[in-house]
């Protein structure tokens, strides 16, 4: 079984800044393994057409997804999209905000038919209303989930 995680509308490499936020430069985003905040996915550049990264997963007893990208907290499971970069004055990159896709929000008939073909995806866009990089919990509308065929390698 795969997740598959399609973006687009990407921000772009550089958020200005704002109220208590000196701004970015340099922005990536990637796919944060469980319980290793510094451990990213495949970073894309912010400026990116499109983002994939297509995750291993398995059914857990309950039915939900688990996976070494997928967390399991209060509140159900997600997977962590991480947005790294340098805040002025800084040289190295770190990550400034994560955007949480909750995968408790998947219907059930779309996990059930995922699971027969194989893939889950979910498709977003990655810029919030202000133009920033997408941060916080990410549900429906916001996410699109629909079942898929496994990825071709």
């Amino acid at each position: 079984m795969h997740l598959r995680i399609e973006g687009h509308t990407l921000p772009g490499r550089a958020c200005g800044p704002g109220p208590d936020f000196p701004g970015v430069s340099g922005i990536e985003v990637a796919v944060q393994r469980k319980d290793r905040p510094a451990e990213l996915l495949d970073p894309q550049p912010g400026d990116a057409p499109t983002v994939t990264w297509t995750l291993p997963c398995t059914f857990a007893a309950d039915g939900g997804l688990r996976g070494p990208y997928v967390h399991n907290r209060l509140g159900g499971r997600f997977v962590y999209l991480s947005w790294v970069g340098r805040q002025p004055q800084e040289e190295a990159s770190r990550m400034f905000r994560r955007a949480k896709l909750m995968l408790a929000d998947v219907p059930p008939e779309v996990l059930a038919e995922a699971r027969r073909r194989g893939t889950l995806v979910g498709r977003l866009a990655l810029t919030d209303a202000k133009g920033r990089p997408l941060c916080g919990r990410v549900a429906p509308p916001a996410v699109v989930w629909s079942a898929g065929e496994p990825a071709h390698t």
